[in-house]
């Protein structure tokens, strides 16, 4: 029994000795000291020795099986410390290597010029409101004095989901629900994509961005949307710029009118941004029509307001003098890096 322990003992001390890597290690262990090794078998074995032989074979069988966990233990440490010194050995920083440089994003071109409109309407006491892009028809075309046969329907090419719902073609519907709402007066300015069945081309596309404005009180006339909007026009396109309006018809509104800026590059002297006009067209705007007003549960003997729809695509083009709309959606890095 003696000479079977030694000899376990030798042939796994030699094992481990030769171990390279933690598996051969735990080989070792499992062979040896497991539930099925070979000391394990030699202590189910001690039923066969005579009783007075038991505690000095037991006494042998736990100095083999501490040596043997010592030998592990030492072995487990120097490959555990080599791997160590290995793994530093690779990861080790070569402090005169140029750094990599960390590149951070930052704010499209449609976002930095729908922040810098929205901060002049809000230093005016506007609110910004949002609603949803799938929307109801009575809200897109029904309620804003667009009914089932008006030919606005037709010149806006809608994406239709089913009959009455549909994506919609304007950020009016926001309007339309705050009225609805009757918390008077209103003071709102309402961002958000739109969707229109237009080829992309490079001033088109299927969808785009608008940020309408409506105000509704007691007294509001012509004058308040003139001068809210070329207040407007100075602080977003620069000081000197002056504004004019041009009459126009829109479903929504009586009277209607289109305004123009003059060209912020030349001044209004005349250049290729504004094709030598010295002024570029801008939005569309009006008095609330007195119907979209009595159908969203207004009295218009009593209220009266204004609105106005501005392309944020367009006005992004103009102060940044991009030339072809489709480098906005194109995600080149090249071009987002200028802004």
């Amino acid at each position: 029994m003696k000479d079977r322990l030694e000899a376990i003992k030798a042939a796994a001390l030699a094992k481990i000795n030769e171990a390279d890597v933690l598996t051969s290690l735990n080989d070792v262990k499992v062979s040896v000291l497991g539930k099925k090794g070979e000391l394990t078998q030699v202590l189910k074995g001690m039923k066969d020795v005579a009783p007075e032989d038991r505690p000095k074979v037991g006494q042998m069988v736990n100095e083999a099986r501490q040596a043997i966990e010592t030998a592990l233990e030492e072995k487990s440490k120097k490959i555990n410390q080599s791997l160590r010194a290995e793994k530093m050995k690779r990861e080790t920083i070569d402090v005169t290597l140029p750094g990599i440089k960390k590149i951070d994003g930052h704010r499209h071109p449609n976002q930095i010029a729908l922040e810098d409109l929205e901060r002049v309407f809000i230093g005016m006491g506007y609110e910004i409101v949002e609603g949803p892009e799938v929307e109801y028809d009575k809200y897109n075309f029904e309620l804003l004095n667009i009914p089932a046969n008006h030919p606005a329907k037709d010149e806006q090419d809608t994406f239709y989901i089913t009959k009455d719902i549909l994506l919609r073609t304007q950020t009016s519907p926001v309007q339309a629900r705050i009225m609805e709402k009757g918390n008077l007066p209103i003071r709102i300015l309402s961002p958000g994509r739109v969707f229109r069945a237009d080829e992309v081309d490079a001033t088109h596309s299927p969808s785009f961005h608008q940020v309408e404005g409506l105000v509704i009180d007691k007294n509001i006339t012509m004058a308040d949307l003139k001068g809210t909007l070329q207040q407007w026009a100075k602080e977003f396109f620069g000081e000197n710029t002056k504004v004019k309006f041009r009459p126009h018809h829109f479903p929504f509104t009586e009277p209607s009118a289109e305004m123009d800026v003059t060209c912020f590059k030349c001044g209004g002297k005349g250049c290729r941004v504004c094709k030598g006009s010295g002024w570029i067209e801008i939005l569309g705007c009006g008095m609330v029509h007195p119907k979209v007003l009595h159908d969203c549960g207004i009295d218009p003997e009593e209220y009266s307001g204004f609105a106005f729809g501005i392309g944020l695509e367009r006005v992004a083009l103009l102060k940044y003098e991009i030339d072809d709309m489709r480098l906005l959606y194109e995600n080149d890095v090249r071009f987002l890096q200028q802004f």
